[in-house]
């Protein structure tokens, strides 16, 4: 029997719609594998077996279907609000795709880095949508101060690549635990619907290219010419943005966002039964129309949320601004900057914003010479930008060079004043080494070494040191409600064997010492995210260590994932909760305690 695939397409066609079509399917029944196949077909796992049944209210899958974790359609499928021109058109572009573009592809051996038999293998590989799961087993206690959500943001490809895949190119999958009364817990998993998603899922497969996967020589030229030409025909539809939401989260006035730094956030509504809804792509009430990085800064003390947007493509290349409390957006201020610069993330302290200008740039003529648009810069000194908060213009911004220095991710800075009365501040960081390791094949060993950079903003002169040595710290936090403050404490994934995470380490940054929390044999997980004690820590009293640590591990040999929650104090398990299905290695995720989520604005 040969696979066949029945589309049901809902009244409202526009992509700003936050339902996905609904999707009927027959097919073989295949094996399961743990690598993914490189075919334009969806990647979903099987379904793991509900304990009990879903709410009748649920959200929608974006597939629903029978038992498979490969679909391979017979024909191609085309929505129904094509016309016939388009239909013939869509035919030809892909059999120039198929015929051509990827049949030169395949004379070329794709690096590990984007190599999806590579990047989306074991606990990499995708999972299908899962409803919510009540009445999960805990083991231990939770405490009682942690009661909401715990979500966490990953890349969860729906349909298999083409062509090449980096691990940051998948459509973006919220995982959310909640934690009530009574040591209940229940949990739930779902894509956030992005306008490329919902496109995307509407033909049953990829049809917007992957930025880092395959955006990079003369073949990435070509599959951006063929994007060109399907939009301009009117098979896709960029101008509601072409972002997959699967790295940063933030709660930020009443709304949850998901964040990627290719587009503007989305919202995605936690609904009474722990289930996740995308509300839409959101504009901060017509704001913005620009892209935010994914690791925007919360404001403890005044509630504002610190951002910044970069362009690869003209002047200005980086944009600061804030909203404040109630929402309400700042004037964007340029910061000045060479040349278009990859800023992953950056820092606040109480009166200033502190911005990174590393060696990581964007150069799209490479890709004329047959390279990658993301180049490391080893000619250019990487510098921090220091700005006054209250600076409208940025006249005032002072530059200062902190040489051989990479930080993907800032974990806290504050203000200090010196024995000389000088302004100093102080950054926290994991610097990373080589500075392209992410993106690019090294013969280097991977280093991410937790470190202390101080800037005299009156000599405009940096020191460095390394904190902990001869460990991989990467992914983490600081007590959130010290952000900007100085802090003594950083909790950290401990990232090896890279890419993967053994433990997690609470680190002192007063006395260098490392507290561990190793996950055991065959257990690997994520970025770890602290919670505070409000009952210990409100207002920014008591000691800044009480709280709660969770976050989401995986046991490759029993076959089974958890969540864990560790005390802050004196880094030992209280509590794991068995979850129903496989949850991938991930990025970023954010705890919404039961108050906020009462404040949720629908």
């Amino acid at each position: 029997m040969q696979p066949s695939l029945h589309f049901f397409t809902p009244k409202h066609q526009s992509l700003l719609q936050t339902q996905s079509p609904l999707f009927t399917c027959k097919f073989i029944v295949n094996p399961a594998k743990k690598t993914v196949p490189r075919n334009p077909s969806p990647l979903l796992s099987p379904p793991a077996p509900s304990r009990s049944p879903p709410h009748p209210e649920v959200v929608e899958p974006m597939v629903q279907r029978e038992r498979s974790n490969v679909l391979v359609p017979q024909h191609p499928n085309y929505p129904v609000h094509l016309n016939r021109f388009q239909k013939l058109a869509a035919v030809a572009l892909d059999k120039i795709e198929t015929s051509v573009i990827m049949r030169l592809e395949k004379n070329y051996v794709l690096p590990k880095m984007v190599d999806p038999e590579v990047q989306i293998s074991g606990n990499f590989a995708p999972v299908e949508e899962c409803p919510v799961h009540h009445g999960l087993e805990v083991v231990g206690r939770i405490p009682a101060c942690l009661r909401g959500v715990y979500v966490r943001n990953g890349a969860n490809p729906m349909f298999a690549p083409s062509g090449g895949h980096h691990l940051f190119d998948g459509d973006g999958m919220i995982h959310a635990v909640s934690l009530g009364l009574g040591n209940k817990a229940s949990y739930s998993c779902r894509y956030t619907r992005t306008s490329r998603l919902v496109q995307e899922a509407r033909f049953g497969r990829c049809m917007f290219p992957k930025p880092i996967g395959e955006l990079h020589g003369h073949l990435g030229l070509a599959r951006l010419g063929l994007y060109m030409a399907r939009a301009g025909l009117g098979l896709v539809d960029g101008s509601h943005g072409t972002g997959v939401a699967n790295a940063g989260l933030v709660y930020f006035n009443g709304r949850l966002l998901a964040m990627s730094e290719d587009d503007l956030p989305y919202h995605v509504k936690i609904t009474g039964e722990g289930d996740l809804e995308t509300i839409g792509r959101f504009n901060f009430s017509d704001q913005i129309d620009c892209p935010l990085i994914a690791h925007p800064k919360l404001d403890p003390v005044t509630g504002d949320l610190h951002t910044l947007n970069y362009n690869v493509l003209k002047k200005p290349y980086l944009k600061y601004f804030r909203f404040d409390k109630f929402g309400r957006k700042s004037g964007d201020l340029h910061v000045d900057i060479d040349q278009a610069t990859m800023i992953h993330d950056f820092a606040i302290t109480e009166n200033f914003v502190v911005i990174p200008d590393h060696q990581m740039v964007f150069k799209l003529s490479e890709m004329i010479r047959g390279g990658s648009p993301v180049v490391y810069n080893k000619n250019k000194t990487s510098r921090f930008g220091v700005l006054q908060q209250n600076d409208v213009v940025g006249s005032g911004i002072q530059w200062i060079n902190v040489p051989n220095c990479f930080c993907f991710h800032l974990w806290n800075a504050w203000e200090e004043i010196s024995d000389t009365g000088d302004k100093i501040i102080v950054v926290i960081g994991s610097c990373m080494n080589p500075p392209d390791s992410i993106f690019n094949e090294s013969k280097d060993t991977f280093r991410s070494e937790l470190s202390e950079i101080r800037m005299n903003l009156r000599t405009r002169q940096s020191t460095q040191r390394v904190i902990v040595s001869g460990m991989n710290l990467e992914a983490g936090q600081v007590n959130g409600q010290y952000l900007g403050q100085k802090t003594r404490f950083v909790y950290l994934a401990i990232a090896d064997p890279w890419p993967k995470c053994s433990g997690m380490a609470k680190v002192d940054l007063q006395t260098g010492k490392v507290t561990k929390f190793m996950y055991g044999t065959w257990r690997y997980g994520g970025e770890p995210f602290f919670v505070p004690d409000k009952k210990q820590t409100c207002n920014r009293n008591g000691n800044e260590d009480e709280g709660y640590i969770m976050g989401l591990v995986r046991d490759e040999k029993k076959e089974m994932s958890e969540m864990v929650i560790v005390k802050g104090s004196n880094m030992e398990q209280v509590a794991a909760i068995r979850l129903p299905s496989r949850v991938p290695y991930g990025f970023h995720g954010t705890f919404i305690s039961q108050e906020e989520l009462r404040r949720q604005v629908i």
